[in-house]
């Protein structure tokens, strides 16, 4: 019997884009969920008036770690397989969903839980070149996580992903903004789950997209980084240099 699969999208203020991107998901998936998370420029209209997809509203903007944890709750409450989760800003390609979604059961009589998209594991000739301050921070943080962890991610940030739905419920996600990605990553040591990284391209349509206030100086986020890890190492009992965890 085949897996059940849902697609999960977070979106916020992405006018410009739904329309396009749901297109092409729609595709290569049939069943589609979208989380819009509060938006005030449109999208929430657009949205109410497409056929054939979930839809899940948040009165206000909460954060992309919030649409993250709806799609993960809904994806365990509705009893699918996979969760494969795409970004909404047409810098992720939708054709490699299936791809994704199978190579969830691609590891034998052991499942992997997390099949993490990543831009930098393969040099693609349709890459784009990334904001040197964004490739460096996740360079960072990726070395980071392996000298704690022996976590060997090349990307550490890449939102196209594949979950075995059966793991979600490992996860408590309380870091509702963009950091939301380290607190997966510490809580997946904790819990001992199985994880690979798959190839996909590296497209930036938008470089000056911000993260919001503050954010958008790098200092700063990564200052804002490193404080969740150390919080979340912390509350998860998984302190730097245990090396508990291998892929």
């Amino acid at each position: 019997m085949s897996s059940r699969v849902l697609t999960a999208l977070p979106v916020y203020n992405e006018v410009n884009h739904v329309h396009g991107v749901l297109d092409e998901v729609r595709r290569h998936c049939d069943e589609i969920l979208v989380v819009n998370d509060g938006s005030t420029d449109g999208t929430t209209e657009l949205l109410d008036e497409i056929e054939g997809i979930h839809l899940i509203h948040h009165a206000v903007n909460q954060g992309y770690g919030a649409g993250l944890r709806s799609a993960f709750n809904y994806a365990v409450e509705n009893k699918y397989d996979v969760l494969v989760t795409i970004d909404c800003d047409g810098q992720h390609a939708p054709k490699l969903i299936p791809q994704m979604a199978a190579a969830v059961e691609l590891n034998g009589s052991q499942p992997w839980d997390i099949v993490s998209g990543s831009r930098y594991l393969q040099d693609l000739d349709t890459d784009s070149v990334p904001p040197e301050d964004r490739r460096a921070i996740n360079f960072r943080i990726n070395q980071q996580l392996k000298e704690c962890f022996g976590l060997e991610l090349t990307d550490s940030f890449c939102g196209f992903k594949a979950y075995r739905v059966a793991a979600l419920p490992c996860f408590e996600i309380t870091e509702l903004g963009y950091a939301m990605p380290l607190q997966l990553w510490v809580q997946a040591v904790r819990h001992g789950l199985r994880i690979t990284e798959f190839p996909v391209p590296l497209i930036y349509l938008e470089e000056e997209r911000s993260f919001g206030g503050s954010l958008d100086d790098s200092e700063k986020r990564m200052a804002y980084y490193q404080q969740i890890l150390k919080r979340e190492m912390e509350s998860q009992d998984v302190p730097c240099g245990e090396g508990r965890f291998s892929t």
